[in-house]
């Protein structure tokens, strides 16, 4: 028989949303677990919001109501690894950290570049929509997806896909789940191709001096060799692992055979050379971490006075979305850091009060600051938080022309809205 565990008092430091504790969590251990107890809250009318690391909870509106969270990390098998097939399949508990180390022992991986990876769940990536720098060169984690179990709101284990990477038959209802955000269903188990690890990497890191950060960006995007990550930093200064110049750092990934890599390091540094930026650092040992720890920047929030939000866009317009992105919050209190990535076109903006108001003022003040940002990029959604937004910021901004098709499969998934109402685009 499966069992499923209730936790009397929430660890609300894990479970909280936007300030909102849940009454209770629960912990199943297997898929039937989660089948029946989202069978049993449908039928009381308790919300249900899957919870993994807790590391992309800032993503979303907070739920309507929140009776139960679902934590998923007793959900962290290996169910299936066959290393030759570069197929993998596994508990939406496991974390990113646990998946990469076990692929590792066979030079092998999966491109999620997922902040605090050490806790991040596969789950909450996938159900998430996580859209890491890398998927220029290897696609998005949707991609790497080929199949799924799902437990549905009225106790129905769905599966979709398999473990054959190229299974082209009927709907690919994996995808839907991903960037749902755990409304049309529970992920319990994803699996996922693996991909050759490059023999390897490398990182090179330019602080930027004045007047040079245009011209470098634009140099960067017309090398020969691209880079697999190319990001344009200019803040986040208590989490990155590198110092900053007077405006800024550009970091680029390399990864492939190491002739590759020293002709791509040449060129790099003739290219940041002729930009003006005297000095660039190459990192080797120690490269992945580096780049693990660059990646926290997209959810660090300074607390009590944050709130950060990723626009997506094309490449060569991200410089100047960026400028745009300045110039709207430039007539408000708040302050502005930023990461560009030149490669898909991404603007992550951490808008933020600096100084010590009251909560109201800081409230008010990023309020307006968010709204006048959404006037220059309105497709800009909140990434993550260091405040309760308490229902004055939306997360989501502009809705999309396909709200209608996505509240008709939120009724037909859920009609009872047990799953996460309201945290999705629309109020779903």
């Amino acid at each position: 028989m499966s069992k499923f565990v209730p936790r009397a008092k929430p660890r609300t430091s894990v479970y909280d949303i936007d300030g909102r504790a849940p009454g209770r969590v629960l912990e199943p251990g297997d898929d039937q677990a989660v089948a029946d107890m989202l069978r049993a809250a449908d039928a009381a009318g308790d919300a249900v919001v899957p919870v993994g690391g807790g590391t992309l909870l800032g993503v979303g509106n907070p739920p309507r109501h929140y009776e139960i969270a679902l934590s998923t990390l007793r959900l962290a098998a290996v169910h299936v690894y066959d290393h030759r097939d570069l197929t993998i399949g596994v508990g939406a508990g496991l974390t990113v950290g646990q998946l990469a180390s076990v692929l590792g022992k066979h030079r092998q991986f999966v491109p999620l570049d997922v902040p605090r990876a050490a806790n991040a769940t596969i789950g909450g990536t996938l159900a998430a929509g996580w859209l890491g720098p890398r998927r220029a060169t290897y696609g998005r984690p949707r991609d790497l997806l080929i199949g799924t179990t799902t437990a549905l709101a009225d106790g129905t284990l769905a599966h979709a896909g398999g473990m054959v990477v190229k299974n082209v038959s009927g709907y690919d209802l994996s995808r839907l789940y991903v960037s749902s955000l755990g409304t049309l269903g529970v992920i319990t188990r994803a699996n996922l191709k693996t991909l050759p690890m490059p023999a390897a990497f490398r990182l090179t890191i330019a602080r930027l001096p004045e007047g040079t950060r245009t011209r470098a960006a634009t140099n960067v995007q017309g090398l020969d060799v691209e880079p697999t990550a190319a990001l344009l930093i200019d803040g986040f200064r208590e989490v990155l692992p590198f110092e900053l110049g007077a405006e800024g750092a550009i970091l680029l990934a390399f990864e492939g055979s190491a002739v590759a890599i020293e002709r791509a390091t040449r060129s790099v540094r003739s290219a940041l050379g002729s930009a003006g930026v005297p000095e660039t650092r190459i990192i080797d040992t120690g490269a992945h971490e580096t780049f693990a720890r660059t990646l926290d920047a997209y959810i660090a929030s300074v607390a009590g006075r944050s709130i950060t939000l990723r626009a997506l866009g094309l490449p060569d317009g991200a410089l100047k979305r960026e400028a745009a992105a300045r110039e709207g919050i430039a007539p408000t209190a708040a302050l502005l850091d930023t990461i560009v990535d030149l490669r898909s076109g991404d603007v992550i903006a951490r808008v933020f009060v600096d100084g010590k108001l009251d909560q109201l003022a800081v409230r008010g003040t990023l309020s307006d600051a968010v709204a006048a940002l959404r006037a220059r990029l309105p497709e800009a959604t909140v990434l993550a938080r260091g405040l309760p937004l308490e229902g004055e910021i939306d997360a989501w901004g502009t809705l999309p022309p396909a709200i209608g098709v996505m509240r008709d499969l939120k009724a037909r998934f859920d009609p009872r809205a047990t799953l996460a109402p309201g945290r999705f685009l629309g109020g779903i």
